[in-house]
């Protein structure tokens, strides 16, 4: 590493809210950055470089490895949800420059599908050992802030994977100044880093689908059953965004998940949001975020908001430790006995585990807890059924029948927990599209389940 040098420091946009602990600047003493090409001679063969999800990927530092791909033997880049569409997707540079995804974003899907991604399975919160015990030459390359007057820098809109391998694996750091600072257990000083640069990179905005009556219905259902007090995992999407509406008149919440968005940041605002009951010590605990430019503001200096590694917010057993969970999931088809196959159609391979099954069986295992599976009762228009009395071939099934509580359509939420296969049969075919319960029905009495 470089002699270390006082370099100009950029201060929190707020950082009376992070908790300063001092009247005035500390001087600290920062390591100058180091040359991109020379890092990038980091990367040799056998490399597995590892990078953060969503708008923590380290934009410049990728762009400038494709751009050598040509001169790459067997460099391997080890990343969940891509928000970018990148060259070494596609296959171009062989076994030179190869992605290894942990879950499958849009951008992913095709590449996938034509053999030039390569697909891990895995429980999120096992991620990061996974990462670990495939990586011969592990190398974590992730963006943050620039660093304040501590000389500590924040991986801003995301912990995931990456955080927890902070103190395991050699760290390169992009630091870009757009990222907003957010606190939390993805904080370190910068010259703790093998090295670091300098980048200009926009972070990307997630908008979410516009909400259908289907999903106007979905959480009516389950907003009214969830109690105040209760901590609540969600995600990105119609469903989400609709239950916290609906909550916003509810009181003392607060949120352990994987990921939140613009959603959480208007439940938090509704004055719905406070942490009051949390095992955790903050209001919102999350590893990861998508959302708009609103939401990045908002989430810069946000003091209620705490970034997490996802071995420890996807963890079930700390999960379990909080009261009252209540956890959201999606999936796209839903047998009789209720398995859930959630990420994929048949044989075809949408997206991955995720945290799913963490948070089904944390859920499951908290005082109070439950977990609501969400669907619409069919696709395609209404030609097809999302309920069957058998999974398509080859489907995956995510969370198994034995971690499934409560099932909700639009028609309805189907309580499985504690129920017989018989029962449990009656109640998914009532919710069930009307259609389609006729032949539901036969086909349950045929295999013996009525």
């Amino acid at each position: 590493m470089a002699a270390s040098t006082a370099v100009p420091v950029q201060r929190s946009t707020c950082p009376e809210r992070l908790g300063d602990l001092h009247n005035g600047p500390v001087p600290v003493t920062i390591p100058p950055p180091t040359d991109l090409d020379v890092l990038l001679d980091r990367v040799t063969p056998g490399t597995d470089v590892i990078v953060p999800m969503g708008n923590g990927e380290p934009v410049r530092f990728l762009d400038a490895l494709e751009g050598r791909a040509d001169r790459l033997e067997s460099v391997r880049i080890n990343q969940m949800h891509p928000f970018r569409t990148r060259e070494h997707h596609s296959g171009r540079f062989g076994h030179r420059l190869r992605h290894v995804s942990y879950f499958l974003s849009p951008t992913l899907r095709a590449p996938f599908a034509e053999g030039h991604v390569d697909l891990v399975p895995n429980d999120f919160h096992a991620v990061p050992q996974l990462m670990l015990e495939r990586a011969a030459a592990p190398l974590v390359v992730v963006t943050t802030t620039p660093p304040d007057d501590r000389g500590m820098v924040s991986m801003g809109t995301t912990a995931d994977y990456a955080a927890a391998l902070l103190d395991r694996a050699p760290v390169i750091v992009e630091v870009n100044a757009r990222m907003p600072r957010t606190r939390g257990d993805h904080t370190f000083p910068l010259g703790d880093a093998d090295g670091w640069f300098e980048a200009d990179s926009d972070l990307m905005e997630i908008v979410g689908p516009e909400p259908t009556d289907a999903d106007r219905a979905i959480a009516e259902f389950v907003a009214e059953r969830i109690p105040n007090g209760a901590s609540i995992q969600t995600g990105v999407g119609a469903v989400p965004g609709l239950v916290a509406k609906l909550l916003a008149d509810h009181r003392d919440l607060s949120v352990h998940t994987e990921l939140i968005g613009d959603a959480i940041m208007e439940l938090v605002d509704a004055g719905a949001i406070n942490g009051r009951y949390s095992t955790d010590g903050t209001a919102i605990s999350t590893t990861t975020s998508f959302g708009t430019a609103a939401f990045h503001e908002w989430l810069d200096g946000n003091e209620l908001v705490a970034f997490r590694p996802v071995d420890r917010t996807n963890n079930p057993r700390v999960i379990a430790s909080e009261p009252n969970v209540c956890a959201i999931n999606a999936t796209m088809q839903i047998d009789l006995v209720g398995q859930c196959a959630s990420e994929s159609l048949g044989h075809h391979y949408v997206s991955s585990t995720g945290g799913q099954a963490d948070f089904l069986r944390g859920a499951q295992l908290s005082e109070g807890g439950q977990s609501f599976i969400v669907t619409h009762s069919t696709a395609l228009g209404g030609e097809v059924s999302r309920i069957v009395n058998e999974l398509s071939p080859g489907a995956i099934v995510t969370a198994h029948k034995n971690l499934v509580d409560k099932i909700v359509t639009e028609h309805g939420v189907a309580e499985l927990r504690g129920r017989t296969l018989g029962e449990r049969a009656a109640a998914i075919i009532a919710v069930a599209a009307p259609q389609f319960r006729d032949q539901l029905t036969a086909a349950a009495r045929g295999m013996g389940y009525l």
